[in-house]
């Protein structure tokens, strides 16, 4: 199963999200079900913060002096059960300036299934790659948004 840790360190998310921890934690729980996510046994962690920070983070570890909405640092370490991809950190005035075109939620899904998928190995760099990526959280999108 997927388990994400998730460290709330700026107080406008939880007057969107009231908890973040348990809507993560549905929200994974339903992508276990996927048949592109059994037997997925991962852990990551989620660190929401503000432009401010994310400006920090960004530029300490990727030496651009500018915010960012998602920046993902993978990892792999792997315990007896589970195996920890990474750590993404999301910036939220990002996530509400996108929202006002269509809903928090969806934004904030977005951009942590982007993140998750940089830890898993996705990236963008070339257009092909690009490509494979957007379908893959296109899909995951879908999965999370159906009417059960």
């Amino acid at each position: 199963m997927l388990e994400a840790n998730v460290i709330s360190e700026h107080l406008n998310w939880k007057r969107v999200i009231k908890n973040p921890s348990n809507y993560l934690k549905n929200r994974l729980k339903k992508l276990s079900r996927a048949p592109f996510f059994k037997n997925k046994n991962q852990e990551f962690s989620i660190l929401l913060i503000n432009d401010k920070k994310m400006k920090k983070l960004n530029n300490k570890f990727r030496k651009k002096n500018k915010i960012t909405d998602v920046l993902s640092f993978p990892i792999k370490i792997k315990n007896k059960k589970k195996l920890y991809v990474g750590d993404i950190a999301i910036s939220y005035e990002i996530i509400k300036k996108r929202s006002k075109k269509t809903n928090f939620l969806l934004e904030f899904d977005k951009i942590w299934i982007h993140g998750y998928l940089h830890l898993i190995g996705y990236d963008h760099k070339k257009y092909s790659d690009f490509k494979k990526m957007h379908k893959k959280e296109k899909l995951i999108l879908k999965y999370l948004h159906q009417v059960n």
